[in-house]
């Protein structure tokens, strides 16, 4: 029995160890260990090798062990006999009792003792290899529950799903049904309110139709708004059965409505107008009467309106009906105050006429002020019943202003004094249109237009009297003899002015003697005294012909008319006028400067043109404007050579030629009429005249001073030039007329000559010009010349002649030439 299970364990342990061999095969192993494991199993086997020596063993057995089991730790206690080693060692074999007789037993009990030894070195193993049966048991029941769990789960899973998709389908249904109940509520609500616009019918035809109805009470207001809604949502509907129906009934409700608005404010307006034409507006005795007549009646009434027409204003924009009810009303309103005002507008502008039938300028200025007044009333009165503007108002106001300009405008084309008609243009111009109408554009646009429509007639009517005014006043101006009388005016009025300051220089110096005894405020005396002073000194620096009323009278008359009419009219029409009157002027200036040279002097002549063309210069320079105007003129000089030209006989043949050379031909291509544009300025014929006057003085004086020397040297000049070009010589001193005592005449009558003539020449230009600076710029180059004519008469006479011919010529030298010039500067 022993042996059978000794050769089962053997055969089991050699099974399990050729099992055991086949889990870590290099090939194809069962049960292949990681690295990781690897290592686990070398660690153990390295420990094993370590164990420690069993204390049982007998001591003398200590030497068979190999110095590696000797290596143990492990120190054992020696026994104290070898006996009790052997019996301990005995017991621990289960063999205290048994007794080893031969070698039988011995080798059976080796046997059993080796059978011990390997089922105790087995033993763990087996334990482990039960313990991971157990384990493996175990896992497979655990394996069995959860291959069990997991159908139980995909069975569950299974039923969440189905249940799942069952709720959704029903969550879902749910929600279409919802959808659609809100889409059916909705489609209600919708239907509902489309239905209340049509529903409101009914009861809009009901408070229509009500006869208790009044456009002032409160649900009057609410039930427009809703019938404009209605209106407004059928009108954008035209899809809807019975649109053409309902919105038929809307609109007539609507006129309803309408015209019960229009017939209260109608009513209102005519009620009031009725009230106030009852009265007799032609009895008012002043104005705060007329006012509270017109407008404070009209005021108190406009609250009883305002909230209607307000209403019809913020719809005016949005349906056409409200703006055709709104222009009803503005016209009803405008029809009431023209009916209003017409009869007073026209009786005060016929008592303003009567009042002021001979001062045009305070009639345009009353009136005008009344008008303005007018127009701002009307606006502020226009406001307190409407909010919005309307041009039918200034349509109005401009047929009532027109209502002034019928008065006025006979009168002004019936004005013939320039003077009253740049005032009118002042009037309108300065005072009514940039004073009233620039600061209020807005009240004062009608009676902008008026004015500005009068300001042309009177422009117009200005600058024809004006045209006529150069014609005759100027142009055809005849002078008196009076206006001619040079220099005798200035001389007399030069007279006047200094007994007159002979007499306040008298008159100051007695004031001066009886300074010390007077009894007033010194310095008030003194003040008085430097203002005198001043005042003399003024009056002494004014010349007599810079005097105003000295001027030449077309001169005055022309430089008043351009300043009248600067201000007055447009700048191009101004530049016509102007180079019209200063031309006229300028031939006015040189008749009469011939008739005062053929009356009088040369000098008095060209000294009064000089001082006027001076005068009318310094004038016109403050006009800032173009004095220049374009003329257009027609030049048929090629068409009249080309006449001749054809009219030639030799140009016959030349009809029948078909080539250029066609002599019709020629002449539609050569004769055709050139236009030629030339500018006249004014300002620079006024120059021009003047530098040709002062050149033409020049040369006179010059001759009149010096013309026998120049004949002379004149005559030196052509022998020379005879004698340069190839002629005859001559000696200067053997010809006649060139003696020396010949010379000695002409020189002293020269010298005579300037000595007499030369202080009264420069008490004329002191007398006419009246300005010291004018005087030497207008004298110096007659004195140049002067200078020139000796310089060159003293070098002939030293070239020519000897020392004894000079003394006989007795020539005065430069030095008292200059002395004579400079004293008599």
């Amino acid at each position: 029995m022993a042996s059978t299970e000794q050769s089962l364990l053997d055969l089991t342990d050699k099974e399990t160890r050729e099992k055991l061999s086949f889990w870590d095969r290099r090939t194809d192993a069962m049960a292949p260990l990681t690295e990781k494991q690897m290592d686990a199993v070398l660690e153990i086997r390295a420990a094993a090798e370590t164990l420690s020596v069993p204390s049982e063993l007998p001591i003398e057995d200590l030497c068979s062990l190999s110095s590696r089991s000797l290596q143990s730790p492990f120190i054992a206690t020696v026994p104290a006999s070898t006996e009790d080693v052997l019996l301990k060692g005995f017991q621990m074999l289960d063999m205290g009792n048994e007794r080893i007789e031969t070698a039988q037993q011995f080798f059976a009990w080796f046997a059993k003792l080796q059978a011990n030894m390997d089922q105790d070195e087995s033993s763990k193993y087996r334990k482990t290899r039960d313990d991971l049966n157990c384990y493996q048991e175990q896992c497979d029941a655990i394996l069995t529950d959860v291959s069990t769990a997991l159908e139980h789960l995909d069975s569950l899973q299974k039923q969440y799903l189905f249940v799942s998709n069952k709720t959704g389908t029903l969550h879902e249904a749910c929600e279409q049904l919802l959808k659609e109940q809100s889409e059916l509520v909705d489609l209600a609500e919708n239907i509902q309110q489309k239905l209340s616009y049509f529903n409101e019918l009914e009861n809009i035809n009901t408070k229509l139709n009500s006869p208790t109805l009044s456009v002032n009470s409160e649900g009057f207001i609410p039930m427009l708004s809703k019938l404009d809604d209605c209106i407004e949502y059928v009108s954008s509907n035209p899809n809807f059965k019975d649109y053409p129906v309902y919105l038929a009934k809307f609109k007539q409700c609507l006129s309803k409505a309408m015209h019960f608005m229009k017939i209260h404010i109608v009513n209102t307006m005519q009620h009031l107008t009725s009230q106030l034409t009852k009265r007799d507006p032609m009895g008012l005795t002043n104005a705060d009467n007329a006012f509270t007549l017109y407008y404070v009646k009209y005021r108190a009434a406009a609250p009883k309106v305002r909230s209607l027409i307000e209403q019809i204003e913020q719809r005016a924009e949005k349906i056409p009906e409200y703006h055709q009810l709104l222009d009803e009303i503005h016209q009803c309103y405008l029809d009431q105050r023209e009916l209003l005002l017409s009869p007073s507008i026209t009786s005060t502008i016929t008592d303003l006429t009567n009042q002021n039938s001979k001062d045009h300028c305070a009639l345009v200025r009353s009136g005008c002020a009344f008008m303005v007044h007018v127009c701002q009333d009307e606006h502020q009165l226009y406001n307190e019943f409407f909010s919005k503007p309307t041009p039918t108002l200034d349509e109005l106001l401009e047929k009532l202003c027109l209502s002034l300009y019928d008065v006025l405008r006979p009168l002004i084309i019936h004005i013939v004094h320039l003077e009253t008609l740049s005032e009118l243009c002042s009037i309108l111009k300065n005072e009514m249109l940039e004073d009233h109408v620039h600061n209020n554009a807005t009240q004062l646009e009608a009676f902008d237009t008026v004015v500005k429509q009068m300001l042309e007639d009177v422009q117009e009517r200005l600058v024809y009297r004006t045209h006529i005014y150069i014609q005759t006043d100027i142009t055809g101006y005849n002078p008196a003899p009076g206006d001619l009388a040079y220099p005798e005016k200035l001389e007399m009025m030069e007279r006047i002015a200094q007994s007159l300051k002979e007499e306040q220089m008298k008159r100051m110096s007695q004031e001066s003697m009886f300074s010390d005894v007077q009894l007033e405020d010194p310095d008030g005396r003194r003040n008085s005294n430097a203002g005198n002073v001043e005042a003399s000194r003024l009056q002494a620096s004014i010349s007599p012909a810079d005097l105003h009323g000295m001027w030449y009278p077309t001169v005055r008359r022309t430089l008043v008319c351009l300043s009248k009419l600067y201000r007055c009219i447009d700048r191009a029409v101004f530049q016509g006028l102007s180079q019209e009157a200063l031309s006229a002027c300028i031939q006015s200036l040189l008749k009469a400067s011939d008739i005062i040279l053929k009356n009088k002097t040369q000098i008095d002549g060209q000294l009064f043109l000089i001082k006027h063309l001076l005068i009318v210069r310094e004038q016109i320079a403050p006009f800032h404007t173009d004095f220049s105007i374009k003329e257009i003129s027609l030049d048929l000089k090629k068409t009249r050579d080309a006449a001749f030209k054809i009219l030639n006989p030799k140009a016959v043949p030349k009809f029948f030629r078909f080539n250029s050379h066609n002599a019709i031909l020629e002449f539609l291509l050569e004769g055709t009429p050139e236009i030629k544009e030339h500018y006249i300025d004014s300002k620079k014929d006024v120059d021009r005249h003047l530098k040709f006057s002062c050149e033409q003085f020049i040369q006179q004086q010059t001759q009149i001073f010096v013309g026998n020397l120049e004949e002379f040297l004149t005559k030196v000049a052509a022998l020379k030039t005879m004698a340069i070009q190839g002629g005859p010589t001559y000696s200067l001193s053997q010809q006649p007329w060139a003696q020396p005592a010949k010379i000695n005449d002409i020189v002293m009558t020269t010298y005579r000559v300037m000595k007499s003539k030369l202080p009264s020449t420069l008490q004329s230009m002191s007398l006419y010009l009246a300005n010291r600076d004018t005087e030497f710029i207008l004298f110096k180059p007659v004195r140049n010349n002067i200078q020139q004519v000796f310089q060159r008469l003293h070098a002939s006479l030293q070239e020519e002649y000897s020392g004894e011919d000079l003394q006989i010529v007795a020539c005065p030298s430069m030095e008292q030439i200059n002395l004579l010039l400079s004293v008599n500067k």
